[in-house]
């Protein structure tokens, strides 16, 4: 546990990709087997269930640490992290004449703590859970507390991406990073016997049947098009606004995989019937889409969303929100792992095995756009609105199906976001580093004499615009709901936003998709902020429902 405990604190001390990298390495070179298996699972996103309620645990520390419970909630407010709160309450070890704290014992291995503490949790009576966390918060000093709580609590939020993880154990066992992260693809169990096998060199490497590929991912187009090349060297297509998935066809079976690694096959039983007509061996990566078939175009994400987390989809819900499976890629051809062919050689065996667009059916091939220079494709690019889609994907011919985010062969060249000024009413603090300030924001625009809530953010700012918009709030609450704090409308920001559509579920009757504060503006006054008809004449403009 004092190893993992190190990582975590060298992780989140550092914003330097190398520095994590070397925290990473040092870690799986010296950690056992089952301890180091239980760090790669938490470190690759996955999370046990919660066992403990929040409020059993804000009792519970209000009673050891002798702090009321209204006290308890007002450190939470400020603190904003609930299990950092539960690691500051409490009272800690006794410290012996020496100056030293006394622990309860010593602090045992990581796995150890998981497997004979975290684990039995949720099947234990109430008492015997308590017991059960009062005894490890006794073996543990502060730092050490506080990721514990993370573990109870869930919360968990580590500043290492998945890739850099996979990267820091490839390196360590001498493994190719796109095998590595292939085989953590595969379900696997946190144990010692997973983790050699995951790290062995001497590995099989054959693939559970159902296993997907690591997903390529584009990055930003930060310049012009025209300083990629020749516009001969890429392959344009639409950027589709829907769940990118792999669609594998493997003995017999078809599976449906998101890119969040979830399992979606039971969402979209219509795509699984008509995968059937592929070709055994064959995995393509694509977009699902919400569709409406007399349009031929794209529906609003939040249709397919209704689609998803169901265990069965019924026949009226098939009609009421139909889908489609368009294919981009082909992964796998035959049996054959083909991501390492040029993406113009992959096109023609995609071309090969799915119909095109034009076809009846729910899977179809995403269509290339035709373009004879990079001003041709950015006088096509403008259409995207009317066509429904996010702006275009850019893809260099030559490349290979890589794994993760790098740079250089696969871009999204998005469509600028939308912009209107709107004015700060609420202000709540933030998590992590943050959560002394007050970081996540709700806006408002006109309606008629009144200012009505239609956005929440909390990305966009400078270090030093939180700290000035901080001190603002600070001074200026004139409310307090609970965490959130109320302020009077003066202070005006830039908020962008991808889309915008009628919502019954929210009290202004619309909804935005990915809002984000562009800038603040000093040059406004409250009377110069938007109004929320002008908002809804974007939804009834040409292109958009």
């Amino acid at each position: 546990m004092k190893q993992f405990c190190q990582l975590i604190r060298a992780i989140d001390e550092s914003n330097r990709t190398t520095d994590k990298l070397a925290a990473l390495k040092c870690y799986f070179v010296d950690a056992p087997p089952e301890d180091a298996a239980w760090a790669l699972y938490f470190l690759t996103g996955r999370r046990l269930k919660r066992a403990v309620r929040t409020g059993q645990l804000r009792e519970w520390i209000s009673e050891i640490g002798g702090v009321p419970l209204w006290l308890v909630e007002e450190c939470y407010d400020h603190v904003g992290d609930l299990a950092e709160t539960l690691a500051l309450l409490h009272p800690g070890p006794e410290t012996a004449a020496s100056g030293k704290p006394q622990r309860d014992g010593d602090v045992p291995a990581l796995h150890r703590l998981v497997e004979e503490f975290l684990l039995p949790l949720p099947k234990a009576e109430d008492s015997e859970k308590r017991s059960m966390l009062e005894s490890v918060w006794g073996m543990l000093d502060s730092r050490e507390r506080l990721v514990w709580n993370k573990l109870i609590t869930g919360g968990w939020r580590i500043g290492v991406a998945r890739t850099l993880v996979t990267r820091a154990l490839a390196e360590v066992h001498n493994i190719d990073p796109a095998v590595m992260a292939h085989r953590l693809l595969d379900p696997w169990e946190p144990n010692a016997e997973s983790y050699r096998r995951i790290t062995s060199r001497e590995s099989s490497g054959n693939p559970s049947p159902a296993q997907p590929y690591p997903f390529f991912l584009a990055t930003p187009l930060e310049t012009s098009a025209e300083e990629l090349g020749s516009v001969g060297e890429w392959c344009a297509e639409w950027k589709w606004d829907g769940i990118r998935a792999q669609l594998i066809r493997r003995l017999g079976r078809s599976l449906l995989w998101s890119r969040g690694e979830e399992f979606i096959t039971h969402s979209f039983p219509e795509i699984e019937m008509e995968s059937m007509g592929l070709p055994d061996g064959t995995v393509l990566d694509g977009e699902i889409l919400a569709w409406d078939y007399e349009e031929s175009l794209p529906k609003p994400f939040d249709h397919l969303q209704q689609r998803l987390n169901r265990k069965t989809v019924s026949r009226r819900l098939q009609e009421k929100i139909p889908v489609l499976f368009l294919a981009y890629d082909i992964l796998e051809h035959g049996s054959k792992d083909i991501r390492e062919w040029p993406l113009h050689s992959r096109i023609e065996r995609l071309n090969e095995v799915v119909p095109d667009l034009t076809a009846p059916g729910h899977l179809r091939r995403s269509p290339q756009i035709d373009g004879a220079s990079w001003a041709d494709l950015a006088a096509i690019r403008k259409s995207s609105r009317e066509r429904k889609v996010e702006g275009l994907m850019l893809k260099r011919l030559s490349s290979p199906y890589r794994v993760g985010r790098p740079r250089g062969d696969w871009f999204k060249w998005k469509i600028d976001p939308w912009t209107a000024d709107m004015v700060l009413l609420y202000a709540q603090r933030g998590h992590g580093r943050r959560a002394s300030l007050f970081t996540d924001y709700t806006f408002g625009v006109h309606d008629g004499d009144r200012i009505v809530t239609v956005a929440k953010a909390y990305s966009g700012l400078t270090d030093s615009e939180i700290g000035r918009i901080d001190q603002w709030i600070k001074a200026n609450t004139v409310k307090r709901h609970g965490p959130i704090h109320e302020v009077p409308p003066a202070v005006v920001f830039e908020i962008a936003f991808e889309g915008i559509r009628y919502s019954s579920r929210h009290k202004s009757g619309i909804a935005l998709r990915f809002p984000r504060i562009s800038r603040i503006r000093d040059d406004k006054t409250v009377e110069l902020a938007d109004s929320l008809d002008s908002l809804k004449k974007l939804i009834d403009g040409p292109g958009l429902d």
